[in-house]
């Protein structure tokens, strides 16, 4: 049997490759263009519940791209009360693999990697699905996919005014302060859903709710919004897909009926959001199969539930970019 190495990424390796804003909404880019024209595959992912749900779980994403050349299983922890260790709620590992062989070829931390392919969805989404003139963002929540939201948003957009809110006091206080130097503009922190989200330009919502509860009202979404929300447990009101122009997904088949979790499992399982009466995939509209906005009068929701294409798109680059960079370890697999 011949020699097999694989290349190891991890945690401090990332931090030191520090993509940037535009390499990780690039590679993102190539992932959604990929899909839409057809060139992935994307399993719906499967779950893992060690004990019981309300401690947390395990989610298992499978995908490939075509163009990329690698197929990849990411297993990502989603454990709410990790702050209490110390620890950030999310923690993975992505392995990437030759798609016609099998050989692993990469085995990368992508805990950073869902953070910022998460983020680059919410912007990307905003790119083609928000007003151009988009100066307001509300965001509810403060994990570390919320911060890679923002900052990639601000990225493409230069708000006036962005507004936090998370349930924590000392969560929201230090997620305005990290934003404020990477930003270098004033954060606003609010103490409560209404005043962080009503009448913005783009309403952001992660929150990390142990039940569904309708904390986003209907009424605080203005005429034009985008409305991203991605949450676990839903936090939206049973009516706000009524005032909706559009709703696009990233991934209709993680989203459609009998899938557990997210903000429109109930909207879905109860026949309020089908395949029938949805708009897009946002793969379809990025490689311009499908529109985006067409005026700034539409009112439009996307939500999102995480690609594995995006994750394996991510991992990609940065197994590229550490080979030109000479960071990173080989592990001798056989």
């Amino acid at each position: 049997m011949q020699e097999i190495w694989i290349d190891y990424i991890n945690a401090l390796d990332t931090k030191a490759l520090a993509l940037d804003n535009d390499e990780i909404l690039d590679a993102v880019t190539a992932a959604l263009v990929a899909q839409g024209r057809g060139e992935t595959v994307i399993e719906p992912r499967v779950h893992l519940v060690p004990e019981s749900s309300d401690k947390g779980h395990f989610n298992v994403l499978r995908g490939y791209v075509k163009p990329l050349d690698y197929a990849g299983v990411k297993v990502v922890g989603d454990f709410v009360d990790n702050y209490k260790v110390g620890l950030p709620s999310e923690l993975a590992v992505l392995n990437l693999f030759d798609p016609r062989t099998g050989v692993p070829k990469a085995i990368v931390d992508a805990t950073a990697i869902t953070d910022m392919r998460t983020g680059a969805i919410t912007a990307l989404g905003a790119k083609y699905l928000a007003r151009k003139d988009s100066k307001i963002l509300g965001h509810v929540g403060a994990r570390g996919t919320s911060y890679w939201n923002v900052r990639l948003l601000d990225h493409l957009f230069d708000f006036d005014e962005i507004r936090v809110h998370s349930r924590r006091p000392e969560s929201r206080e230090g997620f305005a302060a990290r934003l404020e130097k990477d930003l270098g503009k004033k954060i606003i922190v609010t103490d409560n859903w209404e005043d962080c989200l009503k009448d913005a330009d783009i309403l952001v919502e992660a929150s990390r709710l142990p039940e569904p509860t309708p904390l986003l009202k209907t009424s605080w979404v203005k005429k034009g919004a985008f409305v991203v929300p991605y949450g676990t447990m839903s936090a939206l009101e049973f009516d706000l897909t009524d005032i909706m122009d559009k709703v696009v997904v990233d991934d209709w088949g993680q989203c459609g009926p009998g899938r557990p979790y997210g903000a429109l499992r109930r909207h879905v399982d109860e026949g309020k959001v089908t395949a029938e009466n949805l708009h897009a995939e946002l793969g379809q509209i990025v490689c311009g199969a499908k529109p985006g906005r067409e005026s700034d009068a539409e009112t439009i929701l996307f939500w999102h539930r995480g690609l594995s294409s995006t994750d394996v798109a991510l991992g990609a680059a940065i197994v590229d970019k550490a080979k030109r960079m000479n960071i990173g370890q080989k592990l001798r697999f056989a």
